[in-house]
C-alpha cells in the first residue's frame, strides 16, 4: 500500500472514547464490571457508571485493594475492567503480579494519563515505565492504541479476549486519523505507509507523529514507511521479520522510557536479524510543562522524529 488508509481529520479524547465504547458493549455483555479509584471523570469510566450503577464498584484511592478485589471477582465468571491513571497502576504492581498474572486471570487494566501527556502534573505523575513493567509480567498482553477510533476497536477486543491485559488510553484530546477498516487484532501491527528502505514504528500518541514525519520525508524523496504497533506484547514478529528483510534501518518512537518499552520489544523480536534499530523515547524523568512543549524538549514530536530519521537515512544512502 502506497497511500495512507486514513480518515478525515478530527479531534477527540481517547479516554472518553474508551468510556463510551465500554458502556456501549456492556449493554450486551452483562459480565463486564468496572472498578474505579475515585477518578472516573478522568478515565472515561463515568460513561459506564452513569448507566450501570450496579456494576460499577467504587474502591476509593486504594489501588492495591482494587486490583485484588477485581482478581477475586474474575474467578466467578465476571470480566473486571480496572481503571485509574497509569502512574497509580504501578502502586498496585505487586497485586497485578501475584493476584492477576500468576493465576492468569481475566482482568483488564486500563490506564489513562500515561507518559508526557500528563503535562503540568510533572515527573511524579508522568508514567514512563508502565509498558516495561507490565510487559515483564508473564501472561499479560500490553496494548497502546493510537487514537480514539483504535481505542474503540481495542476496547471491544480486550473484553472478548480471555486473559490479563494492560491497555493505555490518554489524557489530552488528540487527532483521530485511524481508519476502522484497518481493523484491530491483538498481536498484529498495521502498515499505515509502506516502504522498502526505512520504517518508523510508533505506538499510542507517537504513531500519528511518526506518520506526519514520514509524509514530509516522502515528499523529499525518501522511502520511509510507518507501522502502528499498538500491541507491544505479544509483538507482531511476522510483520517485523517481513519488513526487515529488505529494510535498511528502523526507528521506533514511544512516549515512554527507551528501556523495556516498544523499542526494546522490537529489538528482542529482531535480535537474530541484521537490521539497524534506533530507539527514540525518554532516558530520564520528565518535568512540568504543557504536553506539546515537553514532546519537543524530549524529541518525540513530529519535527524531531523527522530530523532523527534524516540522520539515520544519511548513514545508509
Amino acid at each position: 500500500m502506497n497511500k495512507v488508509n486514513l480518515i478525515a481529520k478530527s479531534t477527540n479524547s481517547v479516554r472518553e472514547s474508551f468510556g463510551k465504547e465500554l458502556a456501549k458493549i456492556s449493554k450486551k455483555n452483562k459480565k463486564i464490571i468496572v472498578f474505579d479509584a475515585d477518578i472516573a471523570g478522568g478515565t472515561g469510566a463515568h460513561h459506564f457508571r452513569d448507566i450501570f450503577k450496579d456494576r460499577f464498584i467504587q474502591c476509593g484511592i486504594a489501588e492495591q485493594n482494587m486490583i485484588s478485589v477485581a482478581a477475586g471477582i474474575s474467578t466467578i465468571g465476571f470480566i473486571p475492567v480496572v481503571t485509574t491513571f497509569a502512574v497509580f497502576m504501578l502502586r498496585a504492581f505487586e497485586q497485578a503480579r501475584l493476584s492477576i498474572a500468576y493465576s492468569n486471570l481475566n482482568v483488564k487494566l486500563v490506564a489513562s494519563h500515561p507518559g508526557l501527556d500528563v503535562g503540568p502534573d510533572g515527573a511524579s505523575a508522568q508514567c514512563l515505565e508502565d509498558i516495561a513493567c507490565f510487559r515483564s509480567l508473564p501472561n499479560f498482553t500490553v496494548i497502546s492504541p493510537c487514537d480514539s477510533n483504535e481505542v474503540e476497536l481495542a476496547t471491544k477486543a480486550i473484553t472478548n479476549f480471555n486473559g490479563p491485559v494492560y491497555m493505555r488510553t490518554g489524557r489530552s484530546e488528540s487527532e483521530t486519523f485511524y481508519n476502522k477498516k484497518n481493523g484491530f487484532k491483538i498481536g498484529k501491527g498495521v502498515i499505515l505507509l509502506n516502504a522498502k528502505e526505512f520504517f518508523i514504528i510508533g505506538c499510542g500518541v507517537t504513531t500519528k507523529r511518526s506518520l506526519d514525519a514520514a509524509i514530509k520525508l516522502r515528499k523529499e524523496g525518501f522511502d520511509v514507511g510507518v507501522i502502528n504497533m499498538s500491541t507491544i506484547k505479544p509483538i507482531d514478529k511476522n510483520l517485523l521479520h517481513k519488513i526487515s528483510k529488505k529494510c535498511k534501518a528502523i526507528l521506533t518512537v514511544e512516549d515512554h522510557s527507551i528501556f523495556g518499552g516498544l523499542g526494546s520489544s522490537v529489538l528482542e523480536a529482531l535480535s537474530k536479524i541484521k537490521v539497524p534499530i534506533y530507539i527514540k523515547g525518554l532516558e530520564t524523568f520528565g518535568e512540568s510543562g504543557e504536553p506539546r512543549e515537553l514532546n519537543i524538549k524530549y524529541g518525540i514530536d513530529a519535527i524531531s522524529i523527522e530530523k532523527e530519521m534524516k540522520k539515520i537515512i544519511k548513514k545508509y544512502v
